[in-house]
């Protein structure tokens, strides 16, 4: 049977989508694979240009015989693209996304950017012909000649030697010197025109002073460990659990201090661009300008230009979030990944990929290892640490001075029981005050996390929840409480269905609020706030973190972004105002991710020689998440939490195939929604799995209706991965060859991080 390969021959964004077939000759197809280099005749004439193999297939697209042949594969081409585009074959396989949609992800290609260049003319000879070519040109009254030859001269006398140089746009705008006369001089071999590459370097105004870390002794275990194992030439995925403030940021330096030394390359993944300014300066006092950073506030010059500056070798290390995974360096030897558990790690957009998985895919088609990091780790990590998949290292207390806060939990229904109606809890507002006279800084977090319209009782704190799901029903304006899972439906109590206070309701509140009452209630107080709307501009989160670190506010305002990371000595207190927002929203990740939230706030407070203190805010004292989180027992949390998933069959204990039907047309997108859960139960009813198949839905979306496009949801639920895969693989197929899909989109997500 003939097989045909579909290769791409340009590298450029604008040119991913274009494939062209070529056949494969029987010598060649065992080493035709996705990704391979390859060398092919293109266009007229006996022209033979390089591209990369992206697709095979048994299927011709054109007739048989105007399709060329491939010339030749090249053997052992250890070139940065052929690795990103076996990569990317293998997040279509694992994800489900079209091969363009990959190719897109991984491939860091220029679109359409200028480059920037410094170009200077230099004499090509001696400064006594130059003089005789000046005097035939005044001659000849070549005016434009002369000028030039005079000025480049009389910088030759500046100079003291015959090869003066000067700029190129000098000659052009301030000499008014025509770029064509500049050519002429040049062809004339009287002249010659150098161009020098300028790269965009975001890092270029940093300054930076060597940084010298001694190591605890569980850091250097830590350290000692990994470094053994890479001497040996054991490549593994590690897990450091290390408290907030523990120092796991040494450790990491340490080992890529080593990794380097070895002419290896390192990319250092973090979740959020405002924890770039503090890592970028603890990584330049430490590394030099041999780094760089990637994050989506660079422009597109800046973000081409790194990734260039990175191929051709002029840096060691890239510091950024999910996107610097893609970072083409020819000698990977190391990823990080910090606070793992983030949920910025999974694409929102197709392919809907976690950069976990892909880093340790990354890192076997490199030969590198994986670290992964977090003072509270996803339960995924965990899990596969506890099963031996990955190595687990733990630093259970704080580095140097810094001493665990002491944390207080403050029951909001009691406070309405003391008639305190105000978002600050009669202790927070008192240690607040405290502070404030002492001349130290407070953090108030704002756990907006999830909100989405969660209904509560202020009395007693009841929420009111799916019977069916464990999940807590969403609030819609027409009055209907709705399950985004399931499509369980209620109406909107007037009063709560357990005490009979009319105090329930949607909750909520917002963080420029809450600066109005700092203000109102602290008005000698200088106060920051930190959010979307503050962040705006490009350097917006280094200057608000900046300020704050230079002490020139008391006290900074916002949500997560504020609670991660980073690392202000004088912060003694810091208040966490509803602790329920994420607790209560429409996600079984909703108590994992109120734990990790609670933690991370809590670890900003009493990091440097001052002691710290902690006050949470909650209708629910008595929860699980948050009782664990005062204590920092992650175990405990681990333990408990886990028992629910394995209950309700959610991640780790099982996956979640999620698929969406969208159309402008409602009963589009629901006849294609119960298309698939047809299709679906009948191919689990065909290929038996070890394991019960549940498959629920098709349910509205939490967001059920976008700009004017209806979005219905199916969840299949399964312990083996690759049988979701195989699913979602028949699916694709049923889609392709069936048209009751036309003016739809459907889209694939495993194990998804956020509700849809």
């Amino acid at each position: 049977m003939s097989e045909y390969a579909d290769i791409i021959v340009d590298i450029s964004h604008e040119n991913l989508d274009k494939s062209y077939q070529y056949s494969i000759p029987e010598k060649l197809r065992e080493d035709a694979v996705i990704g391979a280099m390859v060398i092919v005749p293109f266009g007229k004439g006996n022209r033979f240009i390089q591209g990369y193999i992206v697709g095979i297939s048994g299927e011709p697209k054109w007739k048989v015989d105007l399709i060329k042949p491939i010339h030749q594969i090249v053997s052992n081409a250890l070139v940065i693209e052929s690795q990103l585009i076996s990569l990317a074959y293998w997040i279509k396989e694992t994800f489900g996304a079209t091969m363009n949609d990959a190719l897109k992800t991984v491939i860091p290609v220029k679109k359409s950017v200028k480059q920037r260049e410094k170009k200077t003319i230099g004499l090509a000879v001696t400064t006594e012909e130059a003089y005789k070519y000046l005097e035939t040109f005044r001659i000849k009254n070549n005016k434009g000649r002369v000028r030039l030859l005079e000025e480049m001269l009389g910088l030759s006398k500046v100079q003291n030697g015959d090869l003066a140089e000067m700029d190129y746009e000098l000659a052009v705008h301030k000499l008014n010197i025509a770029r064509t006369t500049i050519r002429d001089l040049e062809n004339l071999g009287i002249i010659t025109t150098k161009v020098e590459r300028l790269y965009r370097n975001p890092l270029s105004n940093t300054m930076t002073e060597k940084e010298h870390i001694i190591l605890s002794e569980e850091q250097r275990h830590i350290a000692d460990g990994i470094i053994k194992d890479y001497k040996a030439g054991n490549r593994k995925t590690y897990l450091i659990h290390g408290v907030t403030g523990s120092g796991k940021t040494e450790v990491y330096l340490e080992i890529i201090s080593f990794v380097i030394g070895q002419g290896k390359k390192v990319i250092m993944l973090i979740p959020e661009i405002a924890l770039t300014y503090q890592t970028v300066m603890r990584f330049y006092h430490r590394f030099g300008s041999r780094i760089s950073i990637m994050n989506s506030r660079l422009s597109q010059g800046e973000r081409y230009d790194q990734f260039l500056r990175a191929k051709n070798g002029d840096i060691d290390i890239m510091i950024g979030p999910r996107s610097a995974l893609f970072t083409p360096f020819k000698d990977l030897g190391l990823i990080i990944m910090d606070e793992e558990h983030e949920g910025s790690y999974k694409s929102e957009n197709p392919p809907k990929y976690h950069a976990r998985e892909v880093a340790i895919e990354r890192a076997k088609l490199s030969g590198a290892s994986v670290i992964l990091g977090s003072a509270t780790p996803s339960l995924e990590s965990y899990t596969k640490a506890l099963q031996g998949e990955y190595e687990l290292y733990s630093l259970p207390s704080r580095n140097g001075e810094g001493r665990m806060p002491k944390i207080w939990i403050e029951d909001l229904r009691e406070e309405l029981k003391k008639k305190n109606k105000s978002v600050f809890s009669l202790r927070l507002k008192e240690l607040i005050q405290d502070r404030l006279d002492k001349k130290e800084q407070i953090i108030l977090f704002i756990n907006r996390r999830g909100y989405a319209g969660f209904v509560s009782c202020r009395s007693c704190g009841h929420v009111m929840k799916c019977p069916h799901c464990d999940v807590s029903l969403t609030a819609h304006n027409n009055g209907a409480l709705l399950c985004h899972y399931c499509g369980h439906e209620e109406t909107m109590p007037s009063v709560c269905p357990t005490c009979g206070s009319r105090y329930i309701a949607a909750f909520g509140t917002g963080t420029q609020k809450v600066e109005e009452l700092v203000k109102k209630e602290f008005p000698g107080a200088r106060v920051l706030r930190m959010d979307t709307d503050t962040t705006k501009t490009k350097d917006g989160h280094e200057k608000i973190l900046a300020a704050f670190a230079n002490q020139e506010a008391d006290i900074l305002v916002g949500t997560q972004m504020i609670v991660k990371g980073h690392d202000f000595p004088v912060v003694t207190l810091v208040g966490i105002l509803a602790a329920d927002l994420s607790l209560y929203a429409s996600d079984y990740r909703a108590a994992e991710r109120t734990y990790q939230l609670l933690v991370q706030a809590a670890g900003r407070a009493g990091r440097g020689k001052l002691p710290g203190e902690v006050v949470i805010q909650t209708y629910h004292p008595d929860h699980y998440s948050i009782t664990a989180a005062s204590r920092d027992d992650y175990i405990s949390f681990y333990n408990q939490e886990m028992n629910f998933r394995e209950l309700l069959k959610y991640p780790p204990a099982a996956h979640i195939l999620a698929i969406l039907t969208a159309s402008r047309e409602e009963n589009k997108a629901v006849f294609a929604a119960k298309l698939l859960g047809g299709a679906a139960k009948e191919w689990a009813d065909t290929e038996q799995a070890e394991k019960e198949t549940v498959i629920i839905g098709p349910a509205a979306a939490v967001l059920s209706k976008a700009n004017d496009i209806y979005r219905y949801m199916i969840y299949v639920k399964q312990s083996d991965y690759e049988w979701l895969i195989c699913l979602k693989n028949y699916l694709e197929g049923y889609i392709n060859f069936s048209e009751h899909f036309n003016g739809c989109s459907i889209q694939f997500d495993f194990n998804p991080m956020s509700g849809y």
